[in-house]
């Protein structure tokens, strides 16, 4: 597939083999919220590919729990990926790695939380891009706990501490995938 030999481009060892397992578990959740929606063949395609693809960012940030060892704040793996995609010719799958981060990034959580990323809102827009965020709620990159799925639960603890508004968007996508 030619998602997994494009990560393989840019990722190596050990961040390469975590990366794909988190990948995957993310791109089989989000085709159970596309199965379940009834999305087209060609719609499902493109949800698997960009789920595969949503962090290739992170080969350029600093995270040695996960073996990378890049320069750059992990936050910023969104926008990383966006570039790399865009320069690689995939523009939809690229909007979908800026947009994954927690359940979307308004100007106001850049500014309130003083991340160093560009000020311009990174919501998912598309259907594919909420189920794709919505899915990688549930996997973390942390070895030896890949394949454990969080639970709803788990989830709304986590986002509660940036915002009452965040767990609303997750809980709406909670009653709209209807999967977990």
């Amino acid at each position: 597939m030619f998602a997994e030999e494009l990560l393989a481009r840019y990722l190596e060892g050990e961040s390469l083999e975590i990366v794909l397992e988190h990948s995957r578990h993310v791109a089989a959740l989000a085709l159970s919220v596309c199965a379940r929606l009834d999305l087209a063949a060609d719609e499902r395609n493109f949800v698997e590919e960009a789920a595969l693809l949503h962090d290739i960012g992170v080969c350029r940030v600093h995270a040695p729990g996960i073996g990378l060892h890049g320069s750059h704040p992990y936050i910023t793996h969104g926008v990383i990926g966006r570039t790399i995609l865009e320069s690689e010719g995939y523009p939809l799958h690229a909007l979908i790695c800026e947009r994954h981060i927690g359940v979307g990034l308004t100007v106001a959580d850049i500014d309130r939380q003083q991340l160093p990323l560009p000020r311009r809102d990174m919501v998912p827009v598309s259907l594919a891009e909420q189920i794709i965020c919505f899915s990688d709620l549930f996997y973390s990159k942390k070895p030896g706990r890949l394949s454990e799925r969080k639970t709803p639960g788990h989830v709304r603890k986590k986002l509660a501490s940036f915002g009452a508004d965040k767990v609303a968007v997750f809980d709406s996508w909670l009653e709209r995938f209807d999967v977990v």
